[in-house]
């Protein structure tokens, strides 16, 4: 075997079979068998020797071994040429490498120049498009210009012919009159503002140019209507002087005025804002029969009535024998109390005087109070008999004491006197007659109506103040009291270093994120957060807050669409109208920000959203998207997390993290909690708390309060030592509410009294949002209310439950926790529960009756239970669905049959079938009438859905009802006409919309008459209708005539329970002005005065505001400043009322007064001299404005700065009084810097910007310059144009700083003297 070696001498050069490069020659080895091969093969080459020679065997050694020696050479050069070639290959290798890199770089510098000329491309063919668009813009601009201005031309001719007219008829008449010798009237001899009269002639359709006469002065009258244009009504605040809350409040605006009414007193009695109404019944042994047989045979009438209304009642009363035993309770019941009323005879308890001492005696205003007097005479007394002295009854010593201590109390006369001779049973039924008026008229505010028709009257009527919007008024009801509960809420924490903290972030230039309030469970956020709302109302009362408070996971207040359209309703309420704003749950969450950013350009203040436990919203971080894109300039947004489950994303957030308490403050929580209870720890006990609270579960604000209140109530089975020790074992806030739940069931005395609270807090935990007391009640028949009440009492002091929207909920979601893990099974056996509340609803489900909360929870439990059967079968009940479209519950309904698993289609057949089925058994008229609501509710459901051809059908029929069974011309036929116009426009179909809407204009106007909410709501929806067909000054009449119509129902009545909540808690303030003179007493005086200004009662405010002016001289003085605002508040209610001498008399006195006490750039200097010039400027003194409106705009370039809006404001203010004494050279200027400074801070686009160039337009043609004047409006239209319309017309912000803001008109204009 060779090697070939032979066959290429070492050095030559050879070629690479395979294509590759030459290289030298090298030894190529050939393929060689193992070694053992070859042995075996040696051996066998012939026979075997027998008895060989030992040389034989030596030379077979010496062959193996150089065979050895060959196959180690061949190994060697194998492995030579083996690593020459993978040199080879390695220098191949990154030779490509290189190769490739450059091709990459290559194919890069290509694809960068392809784009490049790509973007080239699309930028050419945008810029030819955006050309093409501008010329096609720019001639119908000049197509429409010309057509305004050949209006505006023959308009103005056509007043000029008028006017010319009238002026030679007025002459003529002139010469008559002195030819008689009849004294002729001289304007100049008057005070009166002659020069604001408008003079257009009949038909005119000039919108903006009205008044203005070709080659004379401007009028204020003139300019006047140019500026109110873009204005809403006029706003109470622009006259009335006020500090807080009142700010932001106006006489038009009732839910503003409401939510700010809440912050007014935080003293005043829970019963305002709750929606139960409480009856204390307070008897004796001798009137316990009148008590039970009320309480069998009418008190399920008077609840049937409440709860008809969206309310609870409850009867309230402690059994003479056990009264004794349940003072606290007693007490607490009567403060909650909505009404009281008293039954006596002839005796009376210990238990008894005290009740009447707290209810009538010490706090007779606080509530409406009832006596039921049972006498032996066969002559009842009326209630002007006033039998309260007992004189001619046969009444112990006691009796006539006590009776005596009433009537002295009473000096308004307020007490309900029922004085009875006869029968028990006659007795309860007067009870019942005057009890069923109190709640009617005082509590429930309906005025003497029929509160069964409950449709039209209630409901019907939110509707109708809403437009088409729905929502739930326990929702916002729900939130409130969140609010209230915790501003009332006196804590030791040391929020300070926070709430500065907070003010800081807030006051950063903008562009600002969302603010972050992280904390562990229970270390105060919402707390902090209700404290910082309450302190920033009260010093930024130009500042509009939203809020949004989270309960515990699953309930309403978590869910997002409802959070959402919450706060997008209270913003629109700001602005006059919620007309506009989608019912489909996505729409909803879309719209939002585009709201947001829209009305915040309109709000010369900030706007600061505040959602509470945001971390809890089911989904937060998919439906609160809109928090991640930039917000407008003048929003912060503050929300509150838990610093476990705050979202990833949201940490990079400015954020305030609440710490731990510091020792100092445990102290000074614990000792709060002893002193309210009167006891005290020794240093030990005090030490050993200390030390215990330093961990940070041990050291939250929950935790410290719960630990104080537990170691403080411990019962007698407790000992203060034992709770504090058992208290001690426990690290975390879960562990010590489990142990709270274990003191609570020891302290009761029998297994089935500890069973029962067991079960109702088994019942909470698994129901949708609480359970009410009288849901208890029925549930638990041998439960009594006074045993009810102590234990709800014991665990509200243990921070357990609380009474919230009258329902028992959880205070904390941690008591939530426990409770689902002590004797819920972590959940498990929550299905026990859920099952029972099922059975308790189903029976409270009536098919002609359905409450709000069955309608709430009902369906939410069979979710929850997943059973669908039952869940399709009561979504079927109409009235369920009903009531839960009627509140706004829209996302609600959706996602219930979505979990039916039925889509819109097979959804609108199913309630179509089992409406069909319902209407075989309407016969009388008033189930035709609840079908007709039916018929209609649906119709609107499937348009909210989009589907605008399924909903004609049960419009129509709904219509058909109406007409056939209550007449063509009944207010419902009107509104059915309304519906099915709405359809159409959907359709766009607007010829058989305008019909419709026509339609029931003329209904309704027929019923109503021609100013009636109804007729304002169809003039809204055929100028929205008129805007869709670009008809703008059809449009823009119909929207005056309406803002006209609800500027006046406003006052009259209200938006929904508004009026009734005012007119309430001006009656409770009444009673804190009956003390002593203060400056308290004096500044609640001066509230109720402008509480009865915004109800238009302006004799009573005359009172009060003149009270709290006499209080104010007697207290602080004649110079101080409070008097100067009780001046100016009397200065406006006299300009209303047309005596001006009085009213510039008292603004006069104001300015003195300010002038002293105040700098010269104080912001209340410039509001009194604001109002005093316009009230000269009303009586023609115009002379006299001047002066005042120069210093009005010093004071604000001193105060806010050369460039902010209100420095705007108050130059075109004093633009318009130069125009008006035609010095039109100085009031030029003014309007020019005016107008830079809104576009710089506003924005070119602004309303404020396009007011401003109408102003100029006018000045402009007023100067001959026809040409810039048509430039100017041209501008000012096209920002007319583009501003969305917010129904009503485009009315600015209600809380601008500047509430005269170009619109001068002030009070009602004087009337015309005699000719």
């Amino acid at each position: 075997m060779g090697t070939a070696s032979s066959l290429v001498s070492p050095g030559e050069v050879i070629e690479d079979a395979y294509g590759g490069e030459g290289g030298e020659a090298c030894e190529i080895p050939v393929e060689v068998k193992p070694k053992a091969r070859l042995l075996r093969s040696s051996f066998r080459r012939g026979p075997r020797v027998i008895g060989a020679s030992f040389k034989s065997t030596g030379s077979v050694d010496l062959e193996y071994a150089a065979e050895y020696e060959r196959l180690r050479k061949e190994y060697e050069i194998f492995r030579v040429s083996k690593n020459n070639e993978i040199s080879s290959m390695q220098k191949k290798e990154a030779k490509l490498d290189e190769e490739n890199k450059r091709l990459r770089a290559e194919l890069q510098a290509l694809q960068k120049t392809y784009q490049k000329i790509l973007r080239e491309k699309e930028s050419a063919l945008e810029a030819k498009y955006q050309a093409m668009e501008r010329a096609a813009t720019f001639e119908h601009d000049r197509d429409k210009v010309k057509r305004q201005f050949k209006i505006f031309r023959e308009t103005k001719e056509k007043e000029i012919q008028d006017l010319l007219r009238a002026k030679r008829d007025l002459e003529a008449k002139l010469q008559q009159l002195q030819a008689q010798g009849i004294q002729v009237y001289d304007p100049d001899d008057s005070d009166s503002d002659d020069n604001r009269t408008t003079v257009t002639a009949a038909g005119t359709q000039c919108e903006y140019w009205t008044g203005g006469v070709l080659g004379s002065e401007p009028s204020m009258g003139s300019m006047m209507q140019l500026q109110q244009t873009f204005r809403g009504p006029e706003f109470a605040h622009s006259l009335i002087d006020v500090e807080g809350p009142f700010a932001n409040v106006s006489r038009d605006d009732w839910d503003v005025a409401v939510a700010s009414l809440l912050q007014v007193s935080p003293h005043v009695s829970q019963a305002l804002w709750s929606n139960t109404v409480r009856c204390y019944l307070i008897c004796t042994q001798e009137t316990k029969a009148e008590l039970d047989i009320f309480i069998q045979k009418y008190s399920p009438m008077l609840r049937r009535l409440c709860e008809g209304l969206g309310h609870f009642y409850l009867n309230v009363s402690f059994p003479e024998e056990s009264a004794a035993s349940y003072a606290l309770e007693r007490r607490q019941e009567i403060e909650r109390s909505s009404v009281c009323v008293l039954l006596l005879k002839s005796t009376v308890t210990s238990s008894v005087v005290e009740d009447c001492e707290e209810a009538f005696v010490k706090n007779p205003d606080g509530r409406p109070l009832m006596l039921y007097l049972r006498t032996g005479e066969d002559r009842p007394l009326t209630g002007e008999d006033r039998p309260l002295t007992g004189e001619d009854h046969p009444l112990t010593g006691p009796t006539r004491q006590l009776l005596e201590r009433v009537n002295a109390a009473d000096k308004a006369a307020k007490i309900k006197v029922v004085d009875h001779s006869g029968s028990p049973e006659d007795g309860a039924a007067m009870i019942y007659a005057q009890l069923e008026k109190v709640i009617k008229q005082e509590l429930l505010g309906l005025e003497g109506t029929d509160a069964d028709s409950k449709d039209s009257g209630i409901e019907e009527g939110c509707e109708e103040d809403s437009g088409d919007v729905l929502w739930d008024l326990h929702d916002e009801q729900e939130q409130i009291e969140a609010y209230q509960q915790a501003c009332s809420t006196t804590s030791p924490l040391g929020f300070q270093k926070y709430i500065d903290r907070l003010n800081d972030m807030v006051a950063a230039p903008p562009p600002t994120p969302p603010l972050l309030v992280s904390g562990g469970p229970g270390s105060g956020k919402s707390l902090l957060l209700s404290k910082w709302i309450e302190m920033q109302q009260k010093h930024s009362p130009n500042t509009l807050f939203l809020y949004h408070f989270v309960g515990r996971p699953l309930s309403t207040s978590s869910e997002p669409v409802l959070i959402i359209k919450r706060l997008t309703i209270k913003l629109l309420q700001h602005f006059w109208s919620i007309s506009g704003l989608s019912m489909e749950p996505s729409k909803i969450l879309e719209e939002f920000p585009r709201w947001l950013e829209r009305l915040s350009a309109r709000h010369q203040g900030n706007i600061i959203i505040i959602i509470d436990s945001i971390d809890q919203i089911q989904q937060a971080e998919r439906h609160m998207k809109w928090l991640i894109d930039p917000l407008p300039v003048n929003v912060r947004v503050v929300v509150s997390v838990n610093v476990e489950t705050c979202p990833q994303a949201w940490r990079l957030w400015p954020t305030l993290h609440l710490d731990p308490l510091s020792p100092r403050e445990v102290r000074s929580v614990v000792n709060a909690e002893c002193q309210d209870m009167e006891l005290k720890l020794t240093k030990d006990q005090e030490k050993r708390l200390e030390r215990h609270c330093r961990s940070a579960s041990t050291c939250n604000a929950l935790y410290v309060t719960l630990l104080a209140r537990m170691i403080t109530s411990s019962g007698a089975r407790w000992s203060l030592e034992k709770s504090l020790e058992q208290c001690l074992l426990c690290q975390d806030t879960m562990s010590l509410y489990r142990l709270g739940l274990k003191m609570t069931l020891d302290s009761l005395s029998t297994d089935r009294e500890r069973h029962v609270l067991r079960e109702i807090l088994c019942l909470v935990c698994a129901s949708h949002n609480g359970v009410s007391e009288s849901e208890v009640l029925d549930l638990f028949p041998e439960l009594q209310l006074p045993a009810l009440s102590a234990q709800l009492y014991r665990l509200s002091r243990l921070c357990v439950v609380t009474l919230g929207c009258g329902l028992i909920r959880f205070q904390h979601l941690q008591a939530w926790e426990a409770v689902r893990l002590e004797f819920l099974s972590g959940g498990s056996n929550a299905a026990t529960y859920r099952e029972k509340l099922i059975q308790y609803f189903s029976q409270q489900l009536g098919q002609d009756r359905v409450t709000w909360r069955v309608a709430d929870e009902l369906p939410w439990l069979l979710q929850q239970q997943e059973d669908r059967t039952k869940l399709q079968l009561s979504l079927l009940n109409l009235f369920v669905s009903q009531n839960l479209y009627k509140r706004g519950h829209f996302a609600d309904l959706i996602a219930y049959w979505q979990y039916v698993g039925k889509d819109k289609s097979s959804m609108a057949t199913e309630y179509f079938d089992s409406l069909k089925h319902y209407e075989k058994s309407c016969e009388s008229e008033d189930s035709m009438t609840r079908l007709a609501n039916l018929y209609e509710t649906l119709g609107r459901f499937l348009k909210d859905l989009g589907l605008p051809s399924q909903a004609v059908a049960p419009l129509q029929r709904s219509l058909e009802i109406r007409e056939t069974a209550l007449d063509p011309d009944h207010p419902s036929v009107a509104r059915s006409l309304h519906q099915l116009a709405g359809v159409y426009v959907q359709w766009r179909k607007y010829g058989n919309a305008e019909q419709l809407y026509k339609q029931a204009l003329e209904i309704s106007e027929n019923a109503y008459g021609a100013e009636h909410a109804s007729v304002a709501r169809e003039l809204e929806s055929l100028a929205m209708l008129y805007q869709k067909q670009n008809k703008y000054e059809q449009a823009e009449k119909l929207r005056k005539r309406s803002v006209r119509i609800r500027q006046k129902t406003a006052r009259q009545k209200g938006h929904m329970y508004g009026f009734t909540l005012l007119r309430r808690r001006a009656l409770q303030l009444e009673e804190l002005t009956l003390g002593k003179d203060s400056t308290d007493c004096a500044k609640t005086l001066n509230e109720l005065g402008v509480l009865y200004y915004l109800q238009n009662n302006l004799e009573a405010a005359k009172v009060f505001l003149t009270r709290s002016l006499e209080m104010r001289q007697r207290v602080l003085g004649p110079d101080h400043p409070d008097c100067a605002q009780s001046l100016n508040n009397l200065a406006a209610l006299h300009t209303e009322r047309r005596e001006y001498e009085t009213a510039e008399d008292m603004y006069e006195r104001a300015l003195d007064i300010r002038k002293k006490a105040l700098s010269p750039d104080h912001p209340s200097l410039a509001y009194t001299l604001k109002h005093l010039a316009m009230l000269y400027k009303r009586r023609g003194k115009l002379e006299r404005a001047v002066p005042l409106y120069e210093l009005a705009l010093e004071i604000r370039e001193k105060s806010f700065g050369p460039k902010h809006p209100s420095v705007a404001t108050a130059l075109v203010n004093l633009a318009v009084i130069y125009c008006q004494l035609k010095k039109h050279i100085e009031a030029l200027p003014l309007y020019e810097r005016a107008l830079k400074v809104y576009e710089d801070s506003l924005g070119r686009s602004h309303p404020r910007v396009g007011e401003t160039l109408k102003n100029l337009a006018v000045l402009s043609y007023e100067e001959g310059d026809f040409e810039k004047a048509a430039e100017l409006y041209k501008r000012a239209m096209e920002i007319k144009e583009a501003e969305p319309s917010l129904v009503c017309g485009n009315a600015p912000s209600r809380h601008s700083s500047s509430g005269d803001t170009l619109s001068l008109r002030g009070p009602a204009p004087l009337p015309h003297a005699p000719r």
